[in-house]
């Protein structure tokens, strides 16, 4: 895997214990250095403050949506190519071209286990020529 276990990544969840899956998930495949924002507008927040390797965000929360987050994160040149994976219960297509469409690196349907997520990170850190 490409991806640097050092690397800081921000888990975006309105749900605490959604947070704390995450996290623990990310340590048992190596990720030690995480932050964690409660919605899109305070994960956009701790992204202009701080450069982040990987952002890891649901899709429903509120006042700002992870799509939101992620359409404002591609919309910023400084932050345009932030690797970013969508999590969400809803596994409907619309959902997921939208993501998609708007730069999305991956998608992530819940529940899920280490192997996925470690899976989906390899993915977004491996050159497409390698692939």
């Amino acid at each position: 895997m490409n991806a640097d276990p050092q690397m800081p990544i921000l888990v975006v969840d309105d749900y605490n214990t959604m947070v704390r899956i995450i996290r623990n998930l990310l340590k048992q495949i190596g990720f030690e250095n995480v932050d964690d924002a409660p919605n899109g507008a305070a994960a956009l927040e701790k992204i202009k403050a701080k450069q982040y390797g990987l952002v890891i965000s649901d899709w429903n929360m509120e006042p700002m949506t992870g799509f939101e987050l992620l359409t404002r994160v591609r919309r910023d040149p400084a932050n345009a190519s932030l690797p970013f994976i969508m999590v969400t219960a809803e596994s409907k297509t619309d959902n997921i071209l939208l993501a998609r469409n708007a730069g999305v690196n991956n998608y992530l349907v819940k529940p899920f286990n280490a192997q996925a997520l470690k899976a989906k990170i390899e993915q977004v850190f491996t050159p497409a020529e390698a692939a």
